[in-house]
C-alpha cells in the first residue's frame, strides 16, 4: 500500500477490511485484496489480468502465468525470502540426501514440497501447515519446508537449515491473454513504470551544488553519481552540478563536498527515478 501511494496510485478502500478498493486511475477498473497464496491461480484463470504475489506461490500453484517483473522489497531487509529445508539443530542430518523415504515434513508448501524432494530421489510425508512450522520438530514432523529473510527465526527455534529449495521476491503477474493484448500489455507496462521508479528512487537523494572552475575536479572526485552527473555552466563563472546519491551516505557526502570546495549545497527528495 505504501509502493502505490508513494507511486501516485494510491489504492483507496473504504475500511481496512474492506476487500474490494479502486485506484483513482484510467487503467484500473478494479481492485481486489486476496491472499497471495490465491492471487497466481485467479490471474491464471483470467479472473484479473495483473496481481501481485510472491514467486513461491507462482511455484506453488504451478500457475501459467506471464512476470511482469519484481518488486525487489521484503520485511526485514531487500534481500529475497528462502524456501528452506530445516532441521532440528542437534539432528544428525547434513544434507537433504541424508533425509529417508517416507520422513515427515511440515509445510505450508505442500505441492513444491513434493516436486522439490521427488526430485532428489525422496518420497516424503507431507502434512499441511497453517502456520507455526518450526513448533513441530521433532515430535509432529521430522523437518519443515519453510521461508526466512535471515534464518534467525528459524536459529532461535533451535532448527537448521540443511537446504534451500528456491529465492522469491514480490512479483507482479499477468494473464497470458491479457498480455497479449496490445492495449493492456502497455498499460501494465505504464504501471511497471511507476512502480519500480519508485522503488528505485527509495534511499536516494538528489544533490545539487556549485563549484568554482579551479575546484571542479576536486569536487567531482568526491561525488558519486548513479550516472554522470549533471554539469551546466553558471553565468557568474563555475559550475552548477546535480547527481542522485544513496541517502545513507549523506552524512560522510556533504562535509566532503564542502571541504572540496562545493558551496549552495541542497539535498532533495527523489519521489520517482526513471530510466
Amino acid at each position: 500500500m505504501d509502493l502505490f501511494e508513494a507511486a501516485d496510485l494510491p489504492v483507496v478502500r473504504s475500511s481496512s477490511v474492506d476487500y474490494k478498493a479502486t485506484i483513482d486511475d484510467p487503467r484500473v477498473s478494479e481492485v481486489r485484496i486476496l491472499r497471495p497464496q490465491e492471487i497466481p491461480t485467479y490471474v491464471a484463470e483470467g479472473l484479473f489480468d495483473v496481481g501481485i504475489t510472491g514467486r513461491d506461490w507462482v511455484e506453488e500453484t504451478a500457475s501459467d502465468v506471464v512476470t511482469l517483473g519484481e518488486l525487489r522489497y521484503s520485511k526485514a531487509t531487500a534481500l529475497p525470502i528462502r524456501v528452506v529445508v530445516a532441521v532440528a539443530g542437534d539432528s544428525d542430518v547434513q544434507r537433504i540426501e541424508d533425509l529417508p523415504h517416507g520422513l515427515r515434513v511440515s509445510t505450508e508448501y505442500p505441492e513444491l514440497t513434493r516436486r522439490f524432494f521427488e526430485s532428489k530421489g525422496i518420497t516424503p510425508d507431507i502434512r499441511l501447515s497453517y502456520g507455526a512450522s518450526e513448533a513441530k520438530i521433532p515430535d509432529i514432523a521430522d523437518c519443515i519446508v519453510d521461508i526466512t529473510e535471515t534464518g534467525r527465526a528459524l536459529r532461535a527455534a533451535g532448527l537448521r537449515i540443511i537446504g534451500e529449495i528456491m529465492q522469491s521476491y514480490t512479483e507482479v503477474v499477468a494473464n497470458k491473454a491479457s498480455y497479449d493484448d496490445p492495449a493492456k500489455r502497455h498499460a501494465m507496462g505504464q504501471l511497471m513504470t511507476l512502480l519500480n521508479g519508485t522503488l528505485d528512487a527509495r534511499g536516494k537523494v538528489l544533490v545539487k551544488l556549485n563549484v568554482a572552475a579551479d575546484q571542479f575536479d576536486a569536487v567531482l572526485a568526491v561525488l558519486p553519481s548513479a550516472k554522470s552527473p549533471t554539469v551546466s555552466q553558471l553565468a557568474g563563472g563555475g559550475f552548477a552540478v546535480e547527481a542522485v546519491v544513496e541517502k545513507r551516505t549523506i552524512n560522510t557526502l556533504i562535509p566532503g563536498l564542502k571541504d572540496a570546495g562545493a558551496t549552495d549545497i541542497l539535498e532533495l527528495p527523489i519521489s520517482k527515478i526513471v530510466p
